[in-house]
C-alpha cells in the first residue's frame, strides 16, 4: 500500500511531530511518505503533488489553524482519486466526531485521541490482516450511521521509536524549528484547553530524548522548542534535563518550554541564572488572567506572587527570554478587570507579552459551559469569542487594537526606552497607552495599508501631537536614540526632519578637533582619523543629556546628540553641550 502522511502547516519552517511519531510505530511493516505543505500553499498544487505519490491512504494532521483548509484538500483530492482512503486525526476532529463525519462526507475514518496504536491497527485492517473491529480509537459511517470504537490502551512512551531518524528530513533540520515531547499529558485542569481532557502524566525515556537532541544538534538544528504542557511539573527531571543542555548544547541552539512558573523553585532559577548561557533557553509561561475568580471558574491553579517572583527572578538573571501569554475573554473577566490583568503582567516587562482571544475548542469544558457565560463566538475554527455575558463586541475590538500596537511596539522592540517614558511617565498605564494609540491606529485606516520601519515612528509621535499634554521635545529624542541604537552603520533614512544645518555641522567638527572630550573621554582616547570622523558621526539636534538618561534620568541640556558608528556596528552616544562650542 502507498501511504502518505499530510499535514497543512501555518509556517514552512514549522515541523509536525504527529505524523513523525505515527510514521515511526508504523514501521517497519509499513513505510508512510511525509508530506508537510503550508495552509497558504494553493489547495490544487497540494492535490497536484499529493495525487503524484499514487496514494492508496492519505492520513491528514488536523488542527484549528489548518482545518479548513484541509477540508478543501480533501474534498479535491476526492474528486481525482476516488479510491483514495482518507484518515483524519488529530486535537481538532478527536472531538464531535459525528458532527465531522456528517460534514465531510469524503472522510473515510477519524482517529480519536492519541493515534499510533489506532493508525498502525487501521493500516493492519486495510491491508487485510485484521477485522475492522479490532481496530481502537477510530470512528467512521456505516449506512448512515457513525460508529465509534472504544479508546485505544495508551502506550507506553518508554518504547515507543524516535520520530527523527528519516533521511528525508536531515536537510531541512538546520532550516526548521524542531518540536520535541519528553513527557504526554497535563496534571491541571485549564476548562479552555485540551489538555486538560488526558488525566496524568506520562514520559518518554530520557536517554532517548538526550539522544534525538542529539542527533538534531548534530544536524544543524537551531531551534528546539518542547511541547509539554508543563515542561517543570517534576522538579528532578527538568534539573536532570537542564543540566544536559547546558553540558551538551551546541552554540547558537535556542531550547524553548512551556514552564509553569508558580511551581517553579527559586533554587532552580538559581542554577539557571549561575549556570546557563545567555540565550540558550527561553521560557514560555501562561498567566492567562490575575483574576482569582476568573481562574476559579476555568478550575485554574495559579499563585500570582509566586508566579511575579519567578519571572522577575528569571529577568534578573539576564540569561532567559520570557514570553507571558494572556486570553481575554475568559469568565467574568470584563473590560476592566483585563486592563488590570494586562497592566499586573506588563508590570514584569516581559521580553514578548502574548495577547490571545478566548477560542471555545471542541471537547474544552468552557465549550459545554457556553451559554451559562453568554459566549457569542464563530462556529468555524478557531472558534474565537465576539462576545459574552460581560465584554461586547466593542470591548473584544478595542483589546484587539491594543494587541495590534502591543505587537508592532512593544514585542519587536524597536522602541523600548520611549514606549517606558510613556507608560511610565505619560500615561495612567501601560494598557491605556496602547489602547489609546491602537484605536488612533485603526481610526487613520492604517490597519488596512503597510508600513515601513519609518512609519512607526512618525505614526507614534503624529499621534501623540494630536494627542496633547505630552512632553514632545522628550519623547522625540528618547525615539531618535531607540532608532539609532538599532542601527549597526549611519542610517541613510532618517525619520526626523531637523537634521543639522552644513554651517552647524562645520562648528560641531571643529570643537571636535580641538577638543574631542566634549563628548567623552572614551571618545578621545579611540584615536578617530579625522575621515572615519566626518564619515560615520551622524549629529542630532538634542534636548536632554545623553549621559544623565543612561543614569535613568531626564534631565533637559540644549545641544547635540552626537552619534559614532563604530566598525563593530555598535552606536557610541554622547551629548555636546551647546555651551560647551563656544
Amino acid at each position: 500500500m502507498n501511504i502518505v502522511l499530510a499535514t497543512l502547516n501555518a509556517k514552512y519552517i514549522h515541523t509536525n511531530i504527529a505524523i513523525r511519531y505515527l510514521k515511526s510505530y508504523a514501521k517497519p511493516e509499513f513505510d508512510p511518505i511525509l508530506a508537510e505543505y503550508t495552509i497558504k500553499d494553493p489547495s490544487f498544487n497540494i492535490v497536484s503533488d499529493l495525487y503524484q505519490k499514487k496514494p492508496d491512504i492519505i492520513g491528514f494532521s488536523c488542527y484549528i489553524w489548518n482545518i479548513e483548509e484541509t477540508i478543501r484538500v480533501i474534498r479535491m483530492i476526492k474528486k481525482v482519486s476516488p479510491n483514495t482512503k482518507i484518515i483524519l486525526g488529530g486535537p481538532e476532529v478527536s472531538y464531535d466526531v459525528h458532527d465531522w463525519l456528517h460534514r465531510i462526507k469524503e472522510v473515510d475514518y477519524i482517529i480519536m485521541g492519541e493515534g499510533e496504536l489506532a493508525f498502525k491497527q487501521l493500516l493492519h485492517y486495510l491491508d487485510g490482516q485484521i477485522p475492522l473491529d479490532d481496530v481502537p480509537g477510530i470512528g467512521y459511517l456505516k449506512e448512515g450511521k457513525v460508529i465509534i470504537h472504544p479508546a485505544a490502551p495508551k502506550i507506553d512512551l518508554r518504547e515507543i521509536p524516535s520520530p527523527f531518524r528519516f533521511e528525508e528530513d536531515i536537510p531541512h533540520i538546520p532550516k526548521r524549528i524542531a518540536y520535541i515531547e519528553t513527557s504526554r499529558g497535563c496534571p491541571f485542569n485549564c476548562q479552555f484547553c485540551l489538555s486538560s481532557i488526558e488525566v496524568g502524566v506520562r514520559y518518554f525515556n530520557r536517554e532517548k530524548i538526550k539522544n534525538d537532541i542529539r542527533y538534531l544538534m548534530d544536524h544543524g538544528v537551531r531551534t528546539v522548542k518542547f511541547v509539554d504542557r508543563t515542561f517543570n511539573i517534576s522538579r528532578s527531571y527538568a534539573m536532570e534535563m537542564f543540566q544536559f543542555l547546558i553540558d551538551e548544547h551546541k552554540p547558537g541552539v535556542v531550547f524553548q518550554f512551556e514552564i509553569t512558573a508558580d511551581i517553579m523553585r527559586p533554587e532552580v532559577i538559581q542554577f539557571l541564572n549561575d549556570n546557563a548561557p545567555k540565550g540558550l533557553f527561553r521560557f514560555e509561561i501562561g498567566v492567562q488572567s490575575t483574576n482569582d475568580l476568573t481562574n476559579d471558574l476555568v478550575k485554574r491553579r495559579q499563585n500570582f506572587t509566586k508566579l511575579s517572583r519567578t519571572v522577575n527572578m528569571v529577568k534578573e538573571g539576564g540569561k532567559i527570554d520570557q514570553h507571558l501569554d494572556l486570553i481575554a475573554g475568559l469568565p467574568e473577566e470584563d473590560y476592566m478587570s483585563f486592563r488590570k490583568t494586562f497592566n499586573d503582567v506588563f508590570a514584569m516587562r516581559p521580553e514578548e507579552l502574548q495577547l490571545g482571544f478566548l477560542k471555545l475548542l471542541r471537547g474544552t469544558g468552557l465549550r459545554l459551559q457556553a451559554k451559562q457565560f453568554g459566549y457569542q463566538y464563530i462556529d468555524m475554527a478557531p472558534y474565537e469569542i465576539f462576545a459574552n455575558n460581560l465584554l461586547s463586541f466593542d470591548d473584544i475590538l478595542h483589546i484587539k487594537q491594543t494587541e495590534d500596537i502591543l505587537e508592532k511596539y512593544w514585542n519587536d522592540h524597536r522602541m523600548n526606552s520611549t514606549i517606558e517614558f510613556l507608560v511610565t511617565e505619560v500615561f495612567d498605564s501601560a494598557f491605556d497607552f496602547f489602547q489609546e494609540f491602537g484605536t488612533y491606529w485603526d481610526e487613520q485606516g492604517w490597519s488596512r495599508i503597510g508600513h515601513q520601519l519609518e512609519d512607526l515612528f512618525t505614526r507614534l509621535l503624529e499621534f501623540l501631537e494630536q494627542r496633547g499634554n505630552v512632553p514632545i521635545d522628550i519623547v522625540t529624542n528618547l525615539m531618535q536614540l531607540d532608532y539609532l541604537k538599532a542601527q549597526q552603520f549611519q542610517p541613510r533614512k532618517i525619520w526626523w526632519q531637523n537634521r543639522t544645518q552644513e554651517d552647524a555641522s562645520k562648528i560641531i567638527f571643529k570643537a571636535l578637533r580641538e577638543k574631542p572630550e566634549i563628548v567623552g573621554l572614551e571618545f578621545a582616547s579611540m584615536n578617530i582619523v579625522e575621515k572615519d570622523l566626518y564619515k560615520h558621526t551622524l549629529l542630532t539636534p538634542f534636548s536632554i543629556n545623553y549621559d544623565a538618561y543612561i543614569n535613568g534620568e531626564i534631565k533637559k541640556q540644549k545641544g547635540y546628540l552626537f552619534t559614532f558608528f563604530r566598525k563593530d556596528g555598535s552606536p557610541y552616544f554622547a551629548t555636546i553641550d551647546e555651551t560647551k562650542l563656544a
